[in-house]
């Protein structure tokens, strides 16, 4: 009785532990992908901060953002410049305010813009 019982546990038990074996091995190969994505992007983000240390683009853009911000504290005459650019921005071409968030996503992190945006990761 032993001997028939030891031949079907025997099998069994290695197909079970073929199984935990794959299972392990696609959970090792998911997290060495995942840690490469995270190192790649931590990678990506030190070398767009390193290339920006001696620009003014982000200067630039951040005066140009804040500007309607200033204008609103203005008096009328500046709230009426800050109203008649957004007015125009409205009625600008649409690949022109895309390229204008893309270059602005790109400047201050594109993984950044996306988080305050409600994009992903």
């Amino acid at each position: 009785m032993l001997g028939i019982l030891g031949n079907i546990v025997g099998p069994v038990a290695g197909l079970a532990g073929s199984w935990i074996e794959g299972k392990t091995a696609a959970q090792k190969a998911k997290a060495t992908k995942d840690l490469k994505i995270a190192t790649g992007e931590i990678d990506w983000d030190l070398e767009a901060m390193k290339a920006t240390q001696s620009s003014w683009k982000d200067e630039y853009l951040v005066l140009l953002l804040s500007g309607p911000f200033i204008l609103s504290f203005c008096g009328d005459w500046g709230r009426d410049i800050a109203e008649a650019g957004f007015i125009a921005l409205g009625q600008a071409p649409q690949w022109y305010t895309y390229s204008l968030g893309v270059v602005i996503a790109a400047s201050f992190g594109i993984r950044s813009a996306t988080k305050i945006f409600g994009g992903k990761k």
